[in-house]
């Protein structure tokens, strides 16, 4: 680097595809998630710095093989040399580039999910560099606890499940729904037994109904007390969603299949939608993240990040819900995941329905590393590998 200059360069990109077997029967009503999976990214700039990322990759099946391909070809080419202070920069130059790639070739979703993983690294990297968390890095922490919720009981095992929550101070629980109207029934019966009329229940339905099938399970929902309903309509159209809500008021929640700021818009506006869920590894890093909470404080809504990953998303969110007052509650995967906390030294678990959000530099989590190494079945580089 000239002498006197204050650029920080890329020098190296790294992508590491993590697996680990499912051993409890994860069931969404599109599909059963048959591994737990992830593509952690690492960001390297000539200080030495090294920055973590993660791209979500939980389907299909074959998504990490996908996404390897686009980081090695599409992405990394694009970061070897840019300056990595410059995070919002470098996220601007990515979705110029390769926004229209993925609009020409019909998948958005696995572009803005790679340039999450990314984003997530520069961030972390620039925290680092700082010796300051994120929260702090752009405006300060708000909180030091975040509320959390248990997320995805059922569809087998309920009652087991939800007494489990109650047991550990969970107080707030999410069941997967669309299994057909009398299993949902049953199923929201006995998350409601087990937890007690004091709970909060919430039901995601992965897009799982048309209208009129959302309108007839809409009492059912009623019933047992169910807070918010999540992306309930199969295409998840905005239409569909203020139709569904004008003929029943349920309060709908949404946004983990959404890409890009702008895609946000238009649900931040509406009122049928009243909780927002962006995924900092899908939607575009915590860049994105970021700008949603802020269309949501200009709307009045809330922020709940969708979080169904591994180490690196969750501590991403973590310092999301630290840095913007509207992300106000955090999703809590409460079946077993060995591609997150068994990565992290000192995981942050939940005490009494809380979680205190990490305070160090960058993410503020340490990796272990021999974890990470011990479920990496693929990598691929751009740059030379430094000691």
């Amino acid at each position: 680097m000239p002498k006197g200059s204050c650029v920080m360069r890329i020098v190296a990109v790294r992508a590491h595809v993590l697996k680990a077997a499912v051993s409890d029967g994860i069931a969404m009503s599109f599909a059963p998630l048959a591994q737990r999976s992830g593509v952690l990214i690492e960001v390297e700039t000539e200080d030495g710095l090294t920055g973590c990322g993660e791209s979500w990759v939980n389907f299909p099946a074959w998504a990490a093989e996908e996404r390897v391909a686009t980081l090695r070809d599409g992405v990394f080419p694009l970061l070897l040399g840019e300056d990595a202070d410059a995070v919002r920069n470098v996220h601007a130059k990515l979705i110029e580039r390769l926004e229209p790639l993925g609009r020409q070739w019909g998948a958005p979703g696995p572009i803005m999910q790679a340039i999450s993983g990314v984003d997530i690294a520069l961030w972390d990297r620039l925290g680092q560099a700082a010796g300051r968390s994120f929260a702090e890095l752009v405006g300060g922490r708000c909180r030091d606890v975040v509320p959390v919720y248990a997320s995805s009981l059922g569809p087998d095992g309920v009652a087991d499940q939800a007494s489990s929550c109650r047991a550990d101070g969970l107080l707030a629980m999410k069941v997967k729904v669309g299994f057909g109207r009398a299993r949902d029934a049953e199923n929201l019966r006995l998350a409601r037994e087990a937890a007690g009329p004091d709970a909060v229940l919430f039901a995601d339905a992965n897009q799982a109904w048309t209208v009129a099938e959302a309108l007839v399970m809409a009492p059912v929902l009623e019933k047992f007390g169910v807070a918010w309903l999540e992306e309930p309509i199969r295409g998840n159209r905005l239409e569909d969603l203020e139709a569904l809500h004008h003929k029943t008021g349920l309060m709908l929640a949404t946004g983990e299949n959404l890409y890009g700021q702008d895609a946000f818009w238009s649900f931040a506006a509406s009122p049928a939608v009243a909780i927002l869920q962006p995924d900092v590894s899908k939607a575009g890093g915590l860049t994105v993240a970021m700008a949603v909470c802020e269309m949501a404080a200009a709307r009045g809504k809330v922020v709940a990040p969708h979080l169904y990953g591994g180490a690196v998303a969750f501590a991403a969110s973590m310092q999301l819900a630290a840095a913007m007052p509207q992300a106000t509650l955090l999703e809590y995967d409460v079946r077993a995941n060995p591609l997150r906390d068994a990565l992290i030294v000192d995981p942050p678990r939940p005490a009494g329905g809380v979680l205190r959000i990490p305070s160090g530099p960058g993410l503020g989590i340490r990796l272990r590393r021999d974890a990470v190494a011990a479920h990496t079945v693929r990598s691929v580089k751009a740059g030379p590998d430094r000691d």
